[in-house]
C-alpha cells in the first residue's frame, strides 16, 4: 500500500491520463462508483443522505456518488456549495449526467440553509474539498465545515476530510472531522501523522484503475501490511542449525536497569536468533541469567556499576550488535559506545542511552561500512536533530529522511505510526500496535526483535519493517485475546511473538 503526497498524486493522475490514455471522466466514474460501494456497506436504505459537493475532482466524485446511489433507490439530497461557474471539466460532465438522469442539485452556500439540510440528514457525504488544501479555510467553506462538525450525525469523507492537509508540515488548519473516509487509490501522508490522523476517522481504500507500475515508479513510501510481512519473512529450512540464524551481541545494562537488557535478549531469542550474548556488568549477569537461561553472558569493564571499555569485546565474532539499552549516560560509558561504533564490522542497532552517546560522534557513525540502525522515540529523535518534539512530529517523514540520508543510517522513528527510513530515502510506515505499548520496556523488546531480524536472510529494510510489524502485532493479538491496553506489559509482548508467528504461519 503506497503512501502519497498531494504532488505525487497529481503527477500520477496526470501521467495516467496524458501518457497512458485513461480518460479523466472514466477515472472519476470509477472513483464515484467504488466509493458508493463502500458507502452502501456502511449505511441503510432508509437513511437520508446529503452529499455536499465543491469544485474539482472531489465535487465530481460527489456527483457520481449521487447518481449511483440515486439509481439504487437511496434518498439523496445533493448540495453544491460553490457557484456554477466553478464546476468545470470532468466534474461539469458528471453533474450534467446526474441532472439528465433525474437527479437534482441545490446550489447554496448559506449557512442557515445548509445547517437545516445537515440537521435533517442521517448521513453526510463530504465531497467539498480535495488534497490541494493547506492552511485555514475561507468564507463560506469555513462556516460550512463548522456546521458539519457541530451538527452532522455521521460524516463520510471522499478521499480526504475537507480542509485537512494531505501533506506534513502544516500545523494550523480547519478540517471536517470524518466518521469514515473512503480514500482513493493511496492514503495520503496526513493519515499517518499524530496531529492529523484522527480527522480521517476509520478509513478504507478503493482502487480506481491507476496502474501499479506508475505508483511504484513515483512513490518511495509504503505502509507495511500483513501481505508484505508474509511475503518477505524468511522461511526456515528443515536442516537449519543455530549458526544459520545469527549470533548476536547486546551491550547494555547497569545495576539500576538490569531489566532492559534482559528483555532485549529474550526478545531476540524468541524472535529466532540462533545465539545471543549479553555484554553487561557483573551485577547484571545473574539477574538477566535468572530470567533468560538460553543466552550466554560476557562480563564487561565497569566503573561504579557503569560500563566502560576496559575489557576488550570480540566484536568481530558477532553477526549483529545491539547497543544502548539500560546502559546509562555516564562519560565512562561513552568511551565504550565510541569503540563499538568504530570497531563493529556488522550491523549495529543503537537504542535508548546509546542514542545519547552517539550524538557527539555522528561523523563516525556515518563513516561505518556496515549498516547502522537507530531506533529513537520522538524525544530522542528531536535531541539528535536539535529541534523541538512538536516540530519533529509535524514533519516526521521529512526529518527522518534528512537524517537517514545525511548520516547514512536506517531510522526507526517509533510512535503510533512507526516510520522506517533507509539511507536511500525509502520509507515505510508500520500501523500495528496499540497504546498498551506505551510502557517502559517496549523499546527494549523492539530492539531485540530487530537484532534477530537483521540476522535473517532478508534486506535490512525488510528486516526493520518486519520487526516493527511483529512487535505491534504481538500487542494487538494479546489485547484482542487476553489482555487490555492497561495491563499489557513489555514482557507480555515477548511471549506474544509466538502467537504472531502461528497466526501468520511464518
Amino acid at each position: 500500500m503506497f503512501i502519497v503526497t498531494a504532488n505525487e498524486m497529481y503527477d500520477i493522475d496526470r501521467y495516467t491520463m496524458n501518457e497512458i490514455g485513461l480518460d479523466g471522466k472514466l477515472l472519476m466514474e470509477n472513483a464515484g462508483r467504488a466509493i458508493s460501494g463502500k458507502i452502501e456497506s456502511i449505511i441503510g436504505k432508509p437513511d437520508h443522505i446529503c452529499i455536499l459537493t465543491g469544485s474539482g475532482n472531489n465535487g465530481g466524485d460527489g456527483f457520481v456518488i449521487a447518481r449511483t446511489l440515486l439509481n439504487k433507490g437511496y434518498h439523496i439530497t445533493v448540495v453544491q456549495v460553490v457557484p456554477n461557474q466553478k464546476i468545470t471539466g470532468d466534474a461539469h460532465f458528471h453533474k450534467n449526467l446526474l441532472l439528465s438522469l433525474g437527479g437534482s442539485v441545490i446550489i447554496s452556500k448559506e449557512p442557515s440553509e445548509i445547517h437545516e439540510l445537515v440537521r435533517n440528514s442521517d448521513i453526510i457525504v463530504d465531497a467539498i474539498l480535495g488534497i490541494g488544501v493547506s492552511g485555514m479555510l475561507r468564507h463560506p467553506i469555513a462556516e460550512i465545515v463548522s456546521i458539519i462538525n457541530e451538527t452532522a450525525n455521521f460524516v463520510i469523507s471522499v478521499d480526504i476530510p475537507s480542509g485537512l492537509p494531505a501533506d506534513e508540515g502544516i500545523r494550523d488548519f480547519q478540517s471536517i472531522q470524518a466518521s469514515y473516509t473512503v480514500i482513493v487509490e493511496a492514503p495520503k501522508v496526513s493519515a499517518f501523522l499524530q496531529h492529523t490522523a484522527s480527522f480521517y476517522g476509520e478509513w478504507d481504500i478503493v482502487s480506481i484503475g491507476l496502474p501499479l507500475d506508475v505508483l511504484k515508479n513515483n512513490v518511495k513510501r509504503v505502509s507495511w501490511t500483513e501481505d508484505l510481512f508474509r511475503q518477505s519473512m524468511p522461511k526456515r529450512k528443515t536442516d537449519a542449525h543455530k549458526g544459520n540464524h545469527g549470533r548476536g551481541l547486546v551491550i547494555g545494562g547497569n545495576a539500576e536497569m538490569p531489566g532492559s537488557i534482559t528483555m532485549t535478549i529474550k526478545a531476540a531469542l524468541r524472535t529466532g536468533s540462533g545465539l545471543i550474548t549479553a555484554g553487561t556488568t557483573e551485577k547484571v549477569i545473574p539477574v538477566a541469567a535468572s530470567h533468560c537461561m538460553e543466552a550466554t553472558y560476557l562480563k564487561l569493564g565497569e566503573t561504579n556499576g557503569n560500563l566502560n571499555n576496559d575489557i576488550s569485546i570480540p566484536l568481530k565474532s558477532f553477526d549483529a550488535v545491539a547497543l544502548g539499552m539500560g546502559m546509562g549516560r555516564q562519560q565512562v560509558t561513552s568511551n565504550l559506545v565510541r569503540q563499538t561504533v568504530e570497531e563493529a564490522t556488522c550491523p549495529l542497532i543503537v537504542d535508548a542511552d546509546g542514542l545519547y552517546h552517539i550524538k557527539s560522534i555522528l561523523d563516525l557513525v556515518s563513516n561505518r561500512r556496515e549498516p547502522t540502525i537507530i531506533t529513537p522515540h520522538p524525544g530522542e529523535m528531536a535531541m539528535l536533530l536539535n529541534v523541538s518534539v512538536r516540530e519533529l512530529l509535524v514533519k516526521p517523514f521529512t526529518y527522518s529522511k534528512i537524517f537517514a540520508e545525511k548520516y547514512q543510517v536506517y531510522v526507526v522513528l517509533k510512535g503510533r505510526f512507526t516510520i522506517i527510513t533507509a539511507p536511500t530515502g525509502e520509507q515505510s510506515v508500520n500501523s500495528t500496535g496499540n497504546v498498551g505499548l506505551a510502557k517502559g520496556g517496549s523499546g527494549d523488546v523492539l530492539s531485540g526483535i530487530i537484532l534477530a531480524m537483521v540476522m535473517q536472510k532478508q534486506s535490512v529494510f525488510q528486516a526493520l519493517c518486519n520487526a516493527c510489524f511483529l512487535h505491534g502485532s504481538s500487542a494487538d493479538i494479546l489485547v484482542a485475546k487476553e489482555h487490555s491496553v492497561n495491563d499489557l506489559m513489555a514482557s507480555d509482548v515477548i511471549d506474544g511473538i509466538a502467537e504472531v508467528y502461528r497466526t501468520f504461519r511464518v
